[in-house]
């Protein structure tokens, strides 16, 4: 082949490709969350409504890179060369809903870690438990991967990460993360969508059974969050400002004496057969990984993976099909 023709050749691969990704971004539609159990909370009018920083919450690190807006209603938290920020809330909660509106930085924010999650690290060092909503920045003109992570009773040792690509900007405007969290299940949810359920069972030795905190933090995560670590936080273009609105803390508090015994808060029942098309249609399309299908870490699937959880069709897929387009790709060049 000439170098016009291979040149050629390229170009045409390279527009399908573009042709392929574009085709992909508009099939992304968006879910529907009608009718959700993140939305069930949002129709009762009781004392769980949400509530200035002040009130619940405190500052963790960070000084002066934590700001407060709208009388405390809305919270920025940045990371920049000399330190990250966060906070905790006041309480530790057995069980409950907890979400966040979030809006991340936008543009280069390889390196950078924004996490909203519940944890007891501080409380038992050695069995704490952990539920995480991590997000993790990426190379400019590249989305932001969004992660979440189960520990119970310090089972670090096993890690169980889904990642995930977003079927939205979450740069532009603010989007809704949910945590729910029973005694018998935990559910993910993004702008009301079920992306993730956990059920405990026997299979599952580690169910996150103690009382948390909720977290939100941003950090350099550099070592690792993007691309294993290849690209690295640029602090030239700090800072990186993570803003946290509609801060929602529905959960028992421990201190309560209602939240113990038969005053304890009702909880949702199970996914409807709606939601539960949705979070199947997001595993198969955006989930890009899962610990139980990870063989070069875990040789045998643990335990209470079964199935997978759902999406690990879709994801073996676009796996073998990123092989195809790299082999397409080398071949084409290789014969310029």
């Amino acid at each position: 082949m000439g170098m016009a023709g291979g040149v050629f050749f390229v170009c045409l691969l390279l527009c399908c490709c573009v042709s392929l990704i574009s085709s992909s971004s508009s099939s992304s539609s968006s879910f529907s969350s009608s009718s959700s159990l993140d939305d069930e909370f949002d129709s009762e009018e009781d004392d769980y409504q949400s509530p200035a920083f002040e009130e619940s919450y405190t500052q963790l690190f960070g000084d002066h890179n934590l700001k407060l807006l709208r009388d405390g209603k809305t919270v920025h938290i940045a990371l920049d060369k000399r330190t990250g920020a966060g906070f905790v809330s006041q309480e530790l909660y057995l069980h409950g809903h907890f979400s966040a509106s979030i809006k991340l930085p936008s543009d280069y924010t390889a390196g950078v870690v924004v996490a909203f999650y519940l944890s007891n690290g501080d409380v038992y060092e050695k069995t704490h438990d952990e539920l995480d909503f991590e997000f993790l920045g990426n190379v400019r003109g590249r989305q932001w991967r969004i992660q979440t992570n189960v520990y119970g009773n310090g089972s670090t040792a096993t890690g169980r990460e889904e990642r995930y690509h977003l079927w939205f900007d979450p740069t532009a405007d603010f989007h809704r993360y949910s945590i729910l969290w029973t005694d018998h299940k935990i559910l993910f949810f993004v702008d009301g969508v079920p992306i993730r359920e956990i059920l405990k069972s026997a299979a599952m030795e580690s169910f996150p059974g103690k009382a948390m905190s909720v977290y939100a933090t941003i950090w350099d995560g550099s070592t690792w969050a993007t691309s294993g670590g290849r690209f690295r936080v640029d602090y030239r273009r700090g800072p990186y400002v993570a803003q946290f609105a509609d801060l929602v803390l529905r959960g028992c508090p421990v201190s309560s004496p209602a939240c113990h015994g038969g005053g304890r808060r009702r909880l949702p029942g199970d996914l409807t057969a709606a939601q539960r098309r949705a979070m199947a249609a997001v595993r198969s399309k955006h989930m890009t990984y899962s610990y139980c299908y990870d063989r070069e870490r875990y040789p045998a699937a643990p335990p209470e993976c079964g199935g997978g959880g759902g999406g690990g069709a879709g994801l073996a897929r676009r796996r073998r099909g990123a092989r195809r387009r790299r082999a397409a790709v080398d071949g084409l060049f290789s014969a310029v």
